[in-house]
């Protein structure tokens, strides 16, 4: 009786569940027999793994084999299984030692030559197999994208004889390419947006406190433009961050390129996504876009574009930083803490006050949006019409560069004051970092019973003058602060001025 074990993992979400491969020849008629909840895409690795070991010059048995994939009880699927079944076959047949591939763990399709092809997910993987303390061999492509974690010991293979060489110490692995030593800067610089000067201002307050933004204007006058530039002013991601943001990307076959991996990610889905492509779903449960953007920028362009029951599914993450897919047979949560930002015309003919569409026919057009999802965005700046002559003038702006200076050091305070930017602060976190004198609060609660705003208003009112406070370096929160945080509610006032 011959019997091999070989370590794999499947996947599971953004988890890497251990997947044991467990080998065994014993006499009978001659067939592969592979058991343990194995997917259509996994039972065919009988022919895959035959092809390439006889095309690799190894010997196939002519036994009975039975390959094993516990637990019985895990959905597998995908090509990964292909490279530890082979393993074990050659291991059973006493073509290589058992002692050969203690401590390591593999996962790689392969090709009917014996070549491995990449997989999904690899970040999840090499973490996991990082934390149980054994060494991944997986496809050489992958261990490029996997070389972002630090302190893991990878082996990267574009064949199964490498494999078989390296276990045997006879040959080392090719040698991965070693990470960028540069960050590539984003290409996109605010200084070519003309004027809109407040817009900026709320742009940079958005970056420097992670808060979400509201675009509103006539079209052509830039909103799109100054959305696309925020990650230009976001400090880059911390290695804890980014391999999150990596994980994610991985498990949906995205990757980044290495140089920009500490950059923050910026997803801009069409308004004719569906509500599953922007949270997630699917019977076997994957990140939507919202997710994606985790650590990110989320921008939706014609927000009133989007069906109505798309944006209300952004409510919960909005507010929780996660979503959880639940399905029948899986669940799975993916983190969502993304910066929503939107941009919309404010009429179905472009503007409000272009005498071209009636007033209940803008309300008609906005009440798209309902009132709990405008209540989460923080920041809401109206951007107008240029003035004459602004378009041509070669009058120098600030560059995305300077406006990242002041959002850094912003940030820093932030981090060193609460560990966290502040938008992530909780309602008793406010108390402690954001606290105001009698009068200025009696003065909040007035603005807010004129504008109608409900309690959720005033605490993102307080994070954001804080976060104008921290850009001014100052230690507490003054009225010059607060009345420029109720400046950016132009939203909140229009609709009062089409309702009047």
């Amino acid at each position: 009786m011959a019997l091999a074990i070989v370590y794999s993992r499947a996947r599971l979400g953004l988890a890497a569940p251990a997947v044991t491969v467990e080998v065994h020849l014993s006499q009978g008629l001659p067939g592969f027999q592979l058991v343990g909840l194995p997917e259509t895409s996994v039972k065919e690795a009988r022919d895959r793994v035959r092809s390439a070991l006889l095309n690799s010059g190894f010997e196939f048995p002519d036994r009975k084999i039975t390959v094993n994939l516990a637990p019985a009880d895990l959905p597998k699927e995908g090509g990964r299984f292909d490279l530890p079944i082979a393993i074990g076959i050659i291991v059973a047949s006493g073509q290589l030692p058992a002692a050969a591939i203690e401590g390591y763990e593999f996962y790689g399709e392969l090709a009917l030559s014996g070549a491995i092809r990449a997989i999904v997910g690899e970040i999840p993987l090499v973490l996991a197999c990082q934390a149980a303390g054994r060494q991944p061999v997986l496809p050489m492509s992958n261990a490029c994208q996997a070389q972002q974690i630090p302190g893991v010991a990878l082996h990267g293979a574009d064949h199964l004889l490498q494999v078989h060489s390296f276990l045997l110490a006879q040959q080392a692995l090719p040698v991965i390419p070693a990470l960028p030593d540069s960050q590539c800067g984003y290409p996109l610089c605010l200084s070519e947006v003309k004027g809109q000067q407040q817009a900026k201002r709320a742009l940079e307050i958005a970056a420097a406190g992670q808060h979400h933004l509201l675009l509103f204007g006539p079209p052509g006058t830039g909103k799109s433009m100054l959305a696309q530039r925020l990650p230009a002013l976001l400090p880059q991601l911390s290695l804890a961050e980014a391999l999150e943001s990596a994980a994610i990307y991985s498990i949906v076959a995205l990757n980044k390129p290495l140089s920009q991996w500490r950059q923050p990610p910026f997803r801009q889905p069409h308004h004719t996504c569906s509500a599953i492509a922007l949270v997630g779903g699917g019977s076997v449960p994957r990140p939507g876009e919202i997710s994606l953007a985790h650590q990110g920028v989320l921008f939706l362009d014609e927000l009133p574009e989007y069906e109505r029951k798309v944006l209300e599914v952004l409510r919960q993450p909005l507010e929780t930083g996660a979503v959880c897919i639940s399905r029948a047979g899986r669940q799975a949560e993916f983190p969502a803490q993304f910066q929503l930002i939107a941009a919309l015309n404010p009429s179905p003919s472009g503007h409000h006050q272009d005498g071209r569409a009636s007033r209940e026919q803008v309300l008609r057009y906005l009440s798209r949006l309902s009132g709990p999802l405008l209540d989460r965005i923080e920041l809401q700046i109206e951007v107008p019409l240029l003035p004459k002559g602004l378009l041509s003038t070669q009058q120098p702006s600030e560059s995305s560069a300077e406006v990242a200076g002041r959002v850094a050091a912003a940030r820093q305070r932030q981090l060193a004051r609460q560990g966290k930017s502040n938008a992530r602060l909780h309602p008793a976190e406010l108390l402690l970092h954001c606290p105001l004198s009698a009068a200025d609060s009696d003065f909040l609660e007035q603005a807010l019973q004129q504008l109608k705003l409900s309690a959720r208003s005033y605490h993102k009112l307080l994070k954001v003058a804080r976060t104008i406070a921290d850009l001014k370096q100052q230690a507490d929160i003054s009225r010059a602060e607060l009345l420029e945080a109720l400046s950016y509610r132009a939203f909140d006032r229009l609709l009062q001025y089409l309702h009047s």
